[in-house]
């Protein structure tokens, strides 16, 4: 059953039902939440971090993030559920990418919009095949499109997935299916992936922006958008600079601001084909005030916010 502990704050109750937070709406996930809810799932896991030799603490990023929604404000989503962690024990990463992966189908199936609070990067293999099992029910080829806001490609090569692998690992999935692997990638640090990193993103054909030209980043976004038919939007809060973002296993020196990312963010919400999203590197354990937390909200939210006000086309 979900822990609901932590939904409690602060209550406007002199402002009536236009001064609610989300505490006050928020339930806990059941087989009677309706279709069209925006559900929450927690990927509490460490173990793609600390094989990627990074910085631990990831795994109570679910709980940090939860805690900084508390008192959102309730706006244009208005029906909210939690469905409770995937709990990592140890090195289980693979079984914890698989209970993350039918949690995900499942609240597709119910035509849900689950959102995925991480956790490393290696939430992505997860979600992703999550999508992937629920779009494989449909006839024809599935083109699944990926947004990952980004410092890094995540197209590692290693004997087994880390943080730094799930996009590489998708790919090989993808081919192994005979799908196309459509990955767009903004906001990529020159200076925290290899050459072999930007060569293997070349020949796997990534969209791909650095944090220093993002320039035409939505215009690139936009018809990259037009050649998919479902999209998977992934926020790696490590793209951020990181005085904004403190708290994630790499924090980057220059990042790319919020006042480029949430129109890239409102785009690919506002094109109806968004099925899933996910925030990564959320790592309290080296944050600050709270700030990287608080930051993670806010995209939570306007994801929320943005699925709920094309409500009936971010499901599928």
């Amino acid at each position: 059953m979900t822990d609901m502990s932590t939904w409690q704050g602060r209550v406007d109750a002199a402002e009536g039902p236009l001064g609610q937070r989300w505490h006050q709406v928020i339930k806990p996930l059941s087989s009677l939440t309706p279709a069209g809810t925006t559900v929450l799932l927690g990927f509490a896991c460490d173990a793609g971090v600390v094989r990627n030799l990074a910085r631990p603490g990831a795994a109570q990023g679910p709980a940090a993030i939860r805690h900084a929604l508390r008192n959102m404000p309730v706006h244009e989503c208005q029906a909210l559920a939690d469905g409770g962690d995937v709990v990592c024990e140890g090195d289980a990463l693979e079984a914890a990418q698989q209970s993350l992966s039918a949690a995900v189908a499942r609240e597709l199936a119910a035509e849900r919009f689950p959102i995925v609070l991480g956790g490393g990067h290696e939430v992505a293999f997860g979600s992703f095949r999550g999508l992937a099992a629920h779009a494989a029910q449909r006839a024809g080829v599935p083109r699944i499109g990926i947004v990952n806001f980004d410092a890094h490609f995540d197209l590692r090569k290693d004997v087994h997935g880390t943080s730094g692998t799930p996009f590489l690992q998708i790919a090989r999935d993808c081919e192994a299916r005979g799908w196309p692997f459509l990955y767009a990638c903004m906001g990529v640090s020159r200076y925290a992936n290899t050459a072999a990193l930007f060569a293997r993103a070349d020949e796997l054909d990534v969209l791909w922006r650095l944090d220093e030209a993002m320039g035409d980043a939505q215009s690139a976004l936009a018809s990259f958008i037009a050649s998919t038919d479902d999209l998977y939007l992934t926020f790696c809060l490590d793209v951020l600079p990181g005085a904004v973002a403190p708290g994630v296993s790499a924090p980057a020196p220059r990042g790319v601001g919020l006042d480029v990312l949430e129109p890239l963010i409102d785009t690919v919400v506002a094109s109806g084909k968004l099925r899933l999203a996910d925030i990564a590197e959320m790592n309290p354990r080296h944050d600050v005030d709270g700030r990287t937390a608080v930051v993670a909200a806010r995209i939570v939210a306007r994801i929320a916010n943005g699925v709920a006000r094309g409500a009936g086309h971010a499901v599928r």
